[in-house]
């Protein structure tokens, strides 16, 4: 699936401040993985081919591409839904508190200019949100080529979620969910070093 859209858009504009999307109409009983900033959702895509048994959210602030994420979920019929939103702003209105199994955060936008580094994603309020979102024995796993969005994502969520590599330590693992996004199919295509973080919420 390849559709023309922005690479960037700026999360900071008030056309981003309302929540817009619609809360995900997740079948009861199923648990939950969520992708944050999950672009064509080809990561959880190939999660539900994998583990088909759960219900997977992917929220994205470019509405092109939740309508083509939806588009592919409905025709191919898999449990996949993406909403049109602001992560850093509406996680809270989307999901109860412990009411999501996993939550995945894939290569976000590293914003490198000086002044627009307020622009990313990764930072105390989106942490906090995530371990309200996130159930008792949830898992949060976060994955980055760039060395400063990895310490920014170190930071904000070492001491408010278990990390499971040690405190102040990557996840040496690789990646154990069976997925691989696009960006990190190209880190592995040019041989580029990626950083994982994997956290725990304790039960």
């Amino acid at each position: 699936m390849r559709v023309r859209v922005r690479n960037h858009v700026n999360p900071l504009s008030p056309a981003f401040s309302v929540l817009r999307g619609r809360r995900p109409d997740i079948p009861r009983g199923m648990p939950v993985e969520v992708e944050v900033g999950c672009a064509d959702a080809q990561f959880l895509f190939e999660r539900a081919a994998r583990c088909p048994d759960r219900f997977y959210v992917g929220l994205e602030i470019r509405e092109e591409l939740v309508d083509a994420v939806n588009r592919r979920a409905t025709d191919e019929g898999v449990p996949v839904c993406a909403v049109f939103c602001n992560a850093n702003e509406h996680l809270r209105e989307l999901f109860d508190p412990e009411s999501i199994s996993r939550i995945y955060i894939n290569f976000p936008d590293p914003w490198f200019k000086r002044r627009h580094r307020k622009r990313r994603m990764v930072d105390a309020g989106l942490a906090r949100d995530c371990a309200r979102a996130l159930a008792g024995g949830g898992e949060l796993f976060v994955q980055t080529d760039v060395w400063d969005v990895a310490l920014d994502a170190l930071a904000a969520f070492d001491g408010v979620l278990d990390n499971r590599a040690g405190e102040w330590s990557f996840w040496k693992q690789g990646n154990p969910f069976g997925a691989t996004s696009w960006r990190e199919r190209q880190c592995a295509a040019r041989g580029r070093p990626v950083w994982r973080l994997l956290f725990d919420k304790p039960a």
